[in-house]
């Protein structure tokens, strides 16, 4: 089976892990670094939120790679993404899908899987090109599943479907901790398998991340934030392979009540 198939497809889950550094967008945040350009848009609702307790949230985040000249755009090989002190994620007492569960399934096989430890889900579309041969795009659905927390990590697993050339089923994890670093207090982290043996890169997602479960008979949801400041911050990097190294700085505002 071929392993690939993401890179704002893990991008989006590292997104998604953490989702409260992300606001309300009006416009799309554009990252630009040689030929590459990337853009970003989402929110989180509600859009009050309290300015000192954690509340849940549910978050849509959208986004696109492209080049300058039209080009077929260079694969990430690495996404580091550090968010907002006042947003995290919360597992603990959410159903746990293991990888041996998700790999070789078509999306709804692998959702009958593990159901209860669904937390997101969206599209993706990929963008291939062999070789003396002209570029071809491949979309497919994508699903996000709780991997657990285990000494002091946070997993998700994104398994995703889609023709690289011939249908297949992609399982990536992303692995998120906690970190001190000023405004910053969760680090997500993925590195970006090989898609179609280098000849692919996923061009754009569209994510929705919303789970909500009880835990000690008390509700829980799998995000939450708070609006301390008015504003959340989130930095993130990308690794282009045969290519640059993107990073940028989104700050998003929020409204506090309370």
């Amino acid at each position: 089976m071929r392993r690939p198939l993401t890179l704002l497809l893990a991008l989006c889950a590292l997104t998604a892990m953490v989702a409260a550094s992300i606001a309300v967008a009006a416009k799309p945040t554009v990252v630009r670094a040689g030929n590459v350009m990337m853009k970003f848009n989402g929110g989180v609702t509600p859009k009050k939120l309290p300015r000192k307790r954690m509340a849940p949230i549910t978050l849509q985040a959208s986004g696109n790679i492209s080049t300058l000249n039209g080009t077929h755009p260079p694969a990430a090989s690495q996404i580091r993404i550090d968010f907002d002190k006042n947003g995290r994620t919360n597992a603990r007492g959410l159903p746990v899908c293991k990888p041996g569960k998700l790999q070789a399934r078509t999306t709804k096989a692998a959702k009958r899987a593990c159901p209860k430890a669904i937390v997101g889900s969206g599209n993706t579309s990929v963008q291939v090109q062999f070789p003396e041969s002209a570029p071809f795009t491949a979309k497919g659905p994508l699903v996000l599943f709780n991997g657990g927390v285990r000494g002091g990590k946070t997993k998700m697993f994104i398994h995703a479907y889609v023709s690289v050339p011939a249908p297949t089923a992609i399982v990536t994890s992303v692995n998120i901790t906690n970190i001190r670093k000023g405004r910053y207090g969760t680090r997500a982290d993925a590195r970006i398998p090989v898609i179609a043996g280098g000849s692919g890169s996923v061009t754009s997602f569209n994510l929705k991340v919303h789970r909500k479960f009880r835990r000690g008979g008390k509700r829980q949801s799998y995000l939450v934030a708070r609006c301390a400041s008015g504003r959340f911050f989130a930095d993130a990097t990308a690794v282009f392979r045969g290519g640059p190294r993107v990073r940028g700085t989104i700050v998003r505002p929020c409204r506090p009540r309370g």
